[in-house]
């Protein structure tokens, strides 16, 4: 790991102007259970707080799209990410509205649009690519010193996006999808012959704990996105950039042992996925999945048995709640999924982004 150590008067000036600041908390910005980025009716974007049932708590304007938020377990903080590959994320302050800091990617890097919070939310992570190399990276920044840029280390892979925080708030898990990207090919993919994806879990110090790959006749199942469970499984949805007629396992789960266990639905259901899942969550101990471009969301239970297929066109906003799971997507809906049905709760006149995010907190 590389760090450049900040010295000792700098660190105490940081120390004492975070005890003079007032200690705000998430019940200061109205105690959201979410964040979701979308784009309005007339073209602009915003960071949105919600509530439980979908109810507006704050809004919050952004330069551009958004992607994903990092969310600040104690302090009402986010930090909003450009769509991929971006080389800003803004972390605002969701009591006030104020930006407190622009983070830019370092020369030779860009985010990926995910970042997390790990040692007590003292340190962001977040998603980069080194652009020269094509080795995946992850950045650290120190909340104490108003997000300075301490250092960064080696995701484990090539093409790191989501990522998050494990239980024990010192180690982070990393879906690292495989694909190289350039910022002058936008999104184009560079090495599909040679991708090779991974998960890992890594320190925050930077040592490699897990890295755990697909089978080789897999290798073209980019990992993206994932979830974390209290217990500490991880479940992890793919997008499949091989031949396309092949149907395979889009879902992932890590086991207790640390080993991978791939999971399907019957094959009329699967196909009707399209090799791509755009977001993961986990409520209780049912896995939720969404497919945005095949208008899907699969439910698994027990995470390991299909359960049921729900359809609702440009879906992928998904994230746990009392009763299940809360929905997103692009035509402005709201919903509810519960048993079989996913009940429409609200309707916005916004394109809502990928992902909706849970706000987790702990007591200060």
């Amino acid at each position: 790991m590389v760090i450049d150590m900040t010295n000792r008067r700098t660190f105490l000036a940081g120390l004492l102007a975070a005890s003079t600041t007032p200690k705000l908390t998430w019940a200061d910005a109205g105690s959201p259970s979410y964040l979701a980025a979308a784009k309005l009716h007339d073209g602009t974007f915003s960071l949105f707080g919600l509530s439980n049932e979908g109810q507006d708590i704050f809004q919050i304007p952004l330069p551009a799209r958004g992607h994903a938020a990092a969310v600040h377990p104690i302090r009402p903080e986010a930090v909003a990410f450009a769509r991929r590959p971006g080389r800003f994320a803004l972390v605002i302050n969701c009591a006030t509205g104020q930006l407190i800091q622009k983070l830019d990617a370092p020369s030779e890097r860009h985010f990926y649009g995910h970042g997390a919070f790990i040692n007590n939310g003292e340190i962001l992570c977040t998603s980069e690519n080194n652009i020269e190399t094509g080795k995946g990276v992850v950045g650290l920044w120190a909340r104490s010193e108003n997000y300075r840029r301490i250092g960064e280390f080696y995701s484990g892979g090539i093409g790191p996006h989501e990522l998050k925080t494990m239980p024990d708030d010192q180690t982070i898990v990393i879906a690292n999808g495989g694909i190289r990207t350039h910022p002058d090919s936008g999104r184009e993919k560079l090495n599909l012959e040679t991708m090779c994806p991974n998960l890992s879990i890594i320190n925050f110090n930077g040592s490699i704990i897990e890295n755990l790959e697909l089978d080789k006749e897999l290798r073209h199942n980019s990992i993206r996105h994932l979830d974390v469970s209290t217990d500490g499984k991880v479940a992890f949805g793919m997008q499949w950039e091989g031949d396309e007629t092949e149907i395979v396992p889009l879902l992932g789960v890590m086991n207790d042992s640390r080993e991978i266990e791939l999971l399907s639905a019957p094959i009329e259901y699967q196909v009707a996925l399209k090799s791509y899942i755009g977001s993961v969550a986990i409520s209780a101990r049912n896995i939720g999945i969404t497919a945005p471009r095949g208008g899907k969301v699969h439910i698994y239970s027990n995470f390991s048995k299909f359960q049921k297929s729900v359809s609702r066109s440009d879906i992928s906003g998904i994230s746990a709640n009392q009763t299940g799971f809360l929905t997103t997507d692009g035509n402005g809906r709201i919903s509810q999924l519960y048993r079989d049905v996913l009940k429409p709760i609200r309707a916005t006149q916004r394109l809502w982004d990928n992902h909706l995010v849970k706000v987790n907190t702990k007591s200060p």
